[in-house]
């Protein structure tokens, strides 16, 4: 099919109405868990979701691979979209900051005018947290290798790069499991739990949406679906990748040593 314009029309697609459906189902089953202890709703809610996500992706990667719709126009229009995103997302924990921050600087009577508060045992900010601070420091590291042999066509050293990130994600990711599990207070635990297990759990999703991310972009790359030239599907899971680590170094300055 040719066109006489730059820009991509999108083809009619099942997927924006199926997603809605499916992002419905996913609260409603939420809802559900948190009122009647009750996951069923929830785990079809999740799995459709990852189904319509799955083809969703599936038809943008043929676009933009083997049907030649992503041109330079489209590319930039795609680029602005992930500066917009994460600019959002930037917003999004700023509003956990300006809690924590609301909190931790002027204590009010409940919390027995400490920070943190009376009964509150906060995490070794040199144990666990730290662990994970260099782990992430060195994921940033290796995602920059990867797209560095990328530039340079080096294949053997993306996979190789792109691998390291994605299991330092994983490392991460149960590290922070392991020490919610040997927390020594809940969410429900003050506003000192409330805001430590939003803020550090938001972020630890991220992580594993950015994982997800950079595997899908693996498994694209092993496929030889990026060249030198067109791997914006790449550079995206770059950036976001990126912006987790700084997201992380906020929070562990913030909440895990100063507000200690």
């Amino acid at each position: 099919m040719h066109s006489n314009h730059p820009f991509h029309l999108v083809d009619y697609s099942p997927w924006p109405i199926l997603g809605a459906i499916s992002t419905m189902t996913l609260v409603s089953g939420l809802i559900k868990w948190f009122h009647q202890y009750n996951m069923n709703l929830l785990i079809l809610g999740i799995s459709i979701t990852l189904l319509i996500m799955y083809q969703w992706w599936r038809d943008i990667s043929r676009e933009g691979t083997f049907q030649g719709l992503h041109t330079i126009n489209v590319i930039n229009g795609l680029k602005w979209g992930m500066i917009l995103f994460i600019i959002s997302e930037v917003f999004f924990f700023i509003s956990f900051f300006w809690s924590f921050f609301h909190s931790s600087l002027s204590p009010n009577i409940e919390l027995g005018m400490t920070w943190p508060p009376m009964g509150v045992t906060p995490f070794n900010p040199f144990q666990i947290p730290l662990l994970n601070t260099i782990i992430l420091l060195t994921s940033g590291i290796s995602v920059t290798w990867a797209h560095h042999s990328l530039l340079e066509n080096n294949h053997s050293q993306t996979t190789q790069s792109l691998l390291i990130t994605i299991l330092l994600g994983i490392y991460f990711t149960i590290l922070q499991g392991y020490e919610y599990l040997s927390a020594s207070f809940c969410m429900a635990d003050s506003v000192y739990g409330s805001t430590f297990f939003m803020a550090t759990g938001f972020h630890g999703l991220h992580v594993l949406i950015g994982t997800t991310f950079l595997f899908i972009c693996l498994i694209r790359h092993i496929n030889f679906h990026f060249s030198k030239n067109h791997h914006f599907g790449f550079e995206a899971a770059a950036w976001y990748w990126h912006f987790v680590d700084v997201v992380w170094l906020f929070l562990y300055v913030s909440i895990y040593w100063w507000g200690n």
